[in-house]
């Protein structure tokens, strides 16, 4: 893995007696205590040591949980300092500290490609902070990036264990939970009056994210690691099958698995009814499209093949009546409007004229405080001065991240965060000369997720309900995925190989 090594002084591991002690004092607290305490210490030194043992059981549990953000929130009447993934990132980061002092690690890497672009990032935030009329609102939205750099040390550390494949299923999984839950809502499992669509015959799909938005967010990000999952263990098991044709099986039904995944996946976004989430998944398709074969006049061929169908179908009316309506209404909506301050408003255009607004007050902050904004994370504290009339409430932020971001964080923070996310997205395209088939795809799918991330955040802000955790695990498996690329690129200067 590419970056440096801090190297910290760890003693071997404890003399077996006391193990044997420990063991002894357990069992006596079991027989002592009554029943029900005596069954949950029990159950929580299993989960404690499995954790020990694998501790990517941590990552992976942290991923499936953290999108209970909201459901929690609604459901749970007690107020709670830290949300559900916020609890289990710092068990993980636990889990993973005491694991290095149990397996006596001596060093930490860290991948100076990944976590370089992410420092650019946060320190373009930090001096919007000091004149922020809410300066714990900007904390608590730095401590986001903060955390996501967290993860992108922990994962790469844990992947440097050999662990990738099991994270990487994690985000996955994560993603697949929330599809099934979605696709039930849609066909009657919701009861959302207000998420009525297809003529009263559906509900949109919002999983455990309370709103069809983030969860639609959720959808088009994992997306796309998962087809990349598909893709590199095809790669892998085709040039196996005449060497080891057991490794071989294993990996097509690898590849079958994610390929189901991906399916479920593909449903839940259609059903989240989200134009943005469409949006960002069709800039993902095209970017995978075009860099998955080495040569990139295969990719040009590819794109226009697959812009000639896609034409086809819009134009011959191939596409379900209700999804060609949803996808000409956001062209329709955002026709014609430049100031919706005098725009005639009823109930088809609310929504739009809602989100225009919001832009609008952004780029009012933006034109009041053009350097370093009015303050990171506080687009919603300081909503009311900058509101236009009829549009006095806040929806949290301006749903566009880059005019959310000019607008907290002015020409500084904004040239930060544009900086760090092309280094990070073009670190990603150079580690495509790597060799290994599993890595490589893998590589595709999370150059996919960049490419969601940033189409949809022109219509959304994506780091909300604990996403932001997703975020920097995939970005952690960037740093072991991108392992031996630069070696690679030696052999494979000018994607010259005719590898498809």
């Amino acid at each position: 893995m590419n970056g440096f090594a801090l190297h910290t002084d760890v003693h071997t591991a404890s003399p077996a007696w006391k193990w044997l002690v420990a063991a002894l004092v357990a069992g006596t607290l079991v027989a002592l205590l009554p029943l029900p305490v005596s069954g949950l210490l029990l159950a929580g030194g299993l989960v404690t040591a499995a954790l020990l043992l694998e501790p990517a059981l941590a990552v992976i549990a942290m991923l499936a949980v953290a999108p209970l953000k909201a459901l929690i929130e609604t459901e749970v009447s007690t107020a709670w300092p830290l949300d559900v993934g916020q609890v289990a990132l710092l068990l993980t980061a636990l889990v993973w500290g005491l694991w290095r002092i149990n397996q006596a690690q001596s060093r930490i890497r860290f991948s100076a490609r990944v976590l370089v672009p992410l420092l650019i990032l946060a320190v373009g935030f930090a001096p919007s902070l000091w004149h922020a009329v809410s300066v714990s609102a900007g904390l608590a939205e730095w401590a986001k990036w903060a955390a996501v750099i967290l993860l992108v040390v922990i994962v790469g550390d844990l992947t440097e264990a050999g662990r990738g494949e099991w994270i990487a299923f994690g985000v996955v999984w994560a993603g697949v939970l929330q599809a099934a839950l979605g696709i039930y809502q849609f066909y009657g499992g919701s009861g959302a009056a207000h998420l009525w669509i297809d003529e009263f015959r559906h509900f949109r799909a919002f999983g455990t994210f309370g709103q069809p938005n983030p969860f639609s967010a959720f959808m088009g990000l994992v997306l796309p690691l998962a087809l990349g999952l598909a893709w590199g263990y095809a790669r892998r098991a085709w040039p196996r099958w005449s060497v080891d044709k057991s490794q071989a099986r294993r990996d097509g039904a690898r590849a079958l698995w994610y390929s189901g995944c991906a399916l479920l996946l593909l449903a839940g976004l259609i059903a989240s009814w989200g134009r943005g989430a469409w949006l960002g998944f069709g800039v993902a398709l095209i970017t995978m499209v075009f860099f998955a074969p080495r040569r990139r006049w295969q990719g040009a061929l590819l794109i226009a093949a697959l812009a000639i169908g896609a034409l086809g179908m819009w134009s011959s009316g191939m596409l379900p009546a209700a999804v060609q309506a949803r996808l000409d209404s956001a062209f329709a909506d955002l026709e014609g409007w430049r100031d919706v301050r005098g725009a005639p408003l009823n109930d088809a255009n609310y929504a739009t004229l809602e989100r225009l607004a919001h832009w609008q007050a952004a780029i009012n902050m933006a034109s009041a405080h053009p350097w370093t904004g009015v303050g990171l994370g506080n687009y919603e504290v300081i909503y009311p001065e900058y509101a236009l009339p009829r549009w006095p409430l806040a929806l949290g932020h301006a749903h566009n991240d880059y005019l959310n971001t000019l607008a907290e964080t002015g020409l500084v923070g904004v040239a930060g965060y544009g900086f760090g996310w092309g280094l990070i997205v073009l670190g990603t395209i150079r580690a495509l000369r790597q060799t290994d088939p599993l890595k490589r795809g893998i590589l595709i799918g999370l150059l996919g997720t960049w490419a969601h991330f940033l189409a949809h955040s022109l219509v959304d802000k994506l780091t909300v309900n604990n996403l932001f955790l997703h975020l920097g695990v995939m970005l952690g498996l960037l740093a072991w995925a991108s392992e031996d690329a630069a070696c690679a690129s030696l052999r494979d200067n000018d994607h010259a190989h005719g590898d498809f």
